[in-house]
């Protein structure tokens, strides 16, 4: 394998021969592109050579269960990397299209040690990526995609004899069947099921039914041009959308899954958006009677009553509070024995007994079926509404490129270090703490608290604050973070605000 010519460009001959690649798609847990763009064909045969490379200098049994999502360019992205891992004398266990919590699943299902989905997740169409793993139900972080990168980008692909293609059918009934189990809902329940037109359309419709859940489609078509929305429940406009479903039908709540199937999201019967973190509180509050003293992990955007409820603390649930991305979160859940795990983008980690440790949309959806089935005289409003009330921003992403957004993080986060060290104040209140495991999480004296972090998949900066005062406090905090954003001139405009 040749060292890959990053000077490439579209419509050459070199294009449709020589592997282009753009550095910056080796992000911290998945590699992820913009297709043509950044990485051609022949950039993905070579990043499928890397990848076996890498499977045999770390002695994994060369054996991969491969699957893709539903958009149009996906099947021929997976069959340039099928290439690539079988030049590297892999042999491919390609299981067809697939949500990743299915290839995931496919790990497990086939005893295959390591995993490659092709999926751009929730990014909007003209991306692409590859999530992968080898250690059950890990998956890549930040060592071994540097690992990865530095065999692809420096040409030490090593093709091998040996490789093998098999089609293996009947993972997704297989899939299917693993998460119903034998559970069958014992109270009415009638469920939006919105899939955005996703991947997830194969899949939760049929599932739902088969566990005694009333259906009401919200774009359930298998529609790889996205005709209503980007499928991602962490957004606003696909939240509004679940909402005025659940208005316009009577349901009982909305579940909202996105473009690869390993995130949900909930809104409830009174058309009430809950941000994922808060469902997470709402689930952990229902495990915890069923496995008191347990482990939660919960990512540095998520809210503070994990550490702060009450019900949480009369079952002796202990909180700890983690660096955001799936492969960060999988790796704590498994590291200190967590019972689960919880993202405010709505990955969810559940492990044994309830999941396998990996992020399953899918699971979450009948967890929550199990946990309105466990009280049946209660809404998913009342269980919102049980909660301590906080008020909290929806998840904003100012510009920041991928080139320059850690720079700019690191400056932002010395400013705002040094803001609690001159005893400066946020939203007129003293700073208790600055935690700097995942950018800076500003804690004030209240529980009150803001975040900026890099995102770790698409060129932005991520914001999120919170208060257990009032609205106004809330909004002061964004403030206040936001000016100390705002004196870097390279970010740029949010993508959606308060």
């Amino acid at each position: 394998m040749t060292k890959p010519a990053p000077t490439v460009s579209q419509n050459t001959w070199e294009f449709l021969r020589d592997a282009m690649i753009t550095p910056t798609g080796f992000r911290e847990y998945d590699a992820r592109w913009k297709f043509p763009d950044d990485i051609n064909l022949p950039g993905i045969t070579a990043l499928g050579l890397g990848l076996g490379t890498q499977m045999h200098r770390r002695g994994i049994e060369p054996v991969i269960a491969v699957g893709n999502d539903y958009r149009d360019y996906s099947l021929s992205i997976k069959n340039a990397l099928m290439l690539g891992l079988m030049q590297a004398g892999i042999h491919v266990k390609d299981i067809g299209p697939a949500v990743s919590p299915m290839a995931y699943f496919a790990q497990f299902h086939l005893d295959a040690p390591a995993v490659a989905m092709v999926t751009a997740s929730h990014n909007p169409n003209g991306w692409t990526g590859v999530k992968m793993g080898f250690e059950r139900p890990l998956t890549h972080g930040p060592d071994e995609m540097a690992e990865l990168r530095d065999i692809v980008l420096n040409g030490q692909g090593q093709p091998r004899d040996g490789g093998k293609y098999e089609f293996i059918d009947g993972v997704r009934e297989a899939y299917l069947d693993d998460l119903v189990g034998d559970f069958k809902m014992t109270r009415k329940l009638k469920v939006v099921c919105a899939t955005g037109n996703g991947t997830a359309s194969a899949f939760g419709p049929e599932l739902f039914k088969r566990i005694g859940v009333e259906v009401v489609d919200s774009h359930n078509t298998l529609d790889y041009t996205f005709p209503n929305y980007n499928p991602n429940p962490e957004a606003m406009e696909m939240l509004h959308d679940m909402s005025a479903s659940v208005k316009a039908s009577g349901a009982d709540l909305a579940l909202g899954f996105d473009g690869d199937g390993d995130r949900c999201g909930v809104v409830d019967d009174e058309g009430e958006e809950i941000f994922a973190d808060k469902v997470g509180v709402i689930m952990a509050r229902d495990l915890a009677k069923i496995h008191p003293n347990a482990t939660f992990v919960a990512d540095v955007k998520s809210t503070g009553l994990f550490a702060s409820d009450p019900e949480l603390q009369k079952h002796g649930v202990t909180a700890d509070y983690w660096k955001t991305g799936h492969s960060h979160m999988k790796r704590r859940v498994k590291e200190i024995g967590a019972l689960a795990g919880f993202e405010k983008s709505g990955h969810y980690f559940l492990a044994e007994p309830i999941g396998r440790g990996y992020d399953c949309g899918m699971r979450v959806a009948v967890e929550i079926c199990k946990l309105m089935d466990r009280n049946p005289d209660m809404s998913m409003s009342d269980l919102r509404r049980a909660l301590p009330q906080t008020w909290a921003t929806p998840t904003m992403s100012p510009y920041a490129s991928d080139e320059d957004k850690y720079d700019i993080l690191e400056r932002i986060v010395a400013k705002l270090v040094a803001k609690q060290s001159a005893g400066e104040e946020i939203a007129g209140r003293k700073i208790k703490e600055v935690v700097t495991v995942n950018g800076a999480r500003v804690i004030l004296e209240n529980g009150a608290w803001g975040l900026v972090r890099a995102s770790s998949n698409t060129p932005n900066l991520v914001v999120v604050c919170e208060s257990p005062e009032s609205e106004t406090e809330m909004r002061s905090i964004f403030t206040d973070i936001d000016a100390a954003i705002r004196t870097e001139p390279g970010v740029g405009d949010y993508d959606q605000t308060i």
